[in-house]
């Protein structure tokens, strides 16, 4: 994995990449990334990744991580999966594919991830697996800001865009099933 010390892209240079995100395809996209968390700042990039109903990405560790839980103490189960833009995660990275996985999410895929076009309860085929999309907000942290710049973080974030999911969003394993990078995704 690439170094966190890399170029950090300014407000006007995020800004003026926004064009190229809203591009992105609304319903026919493709899986451009898969990263496994094996454990705190690790990350695997994988050429496949089986989807599960219960461990999200197999392997992953979002159950131990996840700082949102539910009332028995577990992690969030509409948290189970976090899917970036690829648009997004190139544009705060400078172009600098592999520091990707850096953002910390399990898919990430070249798709409109906006409100409008993948509202709540939106199912997505993605190999032999569907997820569907759910209104927890993800939102960037300390580390992301870290590891992509101050401005990265208000650009994900900020109130203006925000109907936009340009951090990405939650989803859970509706079926589970083989992901693979090259996949396609598509709304059902």
């Amino acid at each position: 994995m690439a170094t966190q010390l890399a170029t950090h892209r300014t407000t006007a240079e995020l800004e003026a990449g926004l064009g190229e995100i809203l591009r992105a395809p609304a319903s026919d996209g493709v899986v451009e990334l898969i990263v496994r968390r094996p454990a705190e700042n690790e990350r695997e990039v994988l050429a496949e990744g089986h989807l599960d109903l219960v461990e999200g990405l197999v392997g992953d560790t979002w159950r131990l991580r996840g700082s949102k839980r539910t009332a028995d103490g577990s992690s969030h189960p509409d948290m189970q999966l976090n899917v970036m833009s690829a648009r997004v995660v190139d544009l705060v990275a400078a172009g600098e594919r592999e520091r990707w996985a850096l953002a910390g999410d399990q898919l990430y895929v070249d798709l409109d991830l906006s409100e409008e076009n993948l509202p709540p309860g939106t199912r997505l085929a993605l190999g032999s697996a569907v997820i569907e999309v759910t209104d927890e907000p993800h939102t960037g942290c300390a580390k992301f800001s870290a590891r992509f710049g101050a401005a990265a973080h208000t650009f994900v974030n900020t109130k203006a865009h925000r109907h936009l999911r340009l951090r990405g969003l939650n989803a859970r394993v509706v079926e589970p099933g083989t992901v693979r990078a090259g996949d396609a995704v598509r709304k059902l």
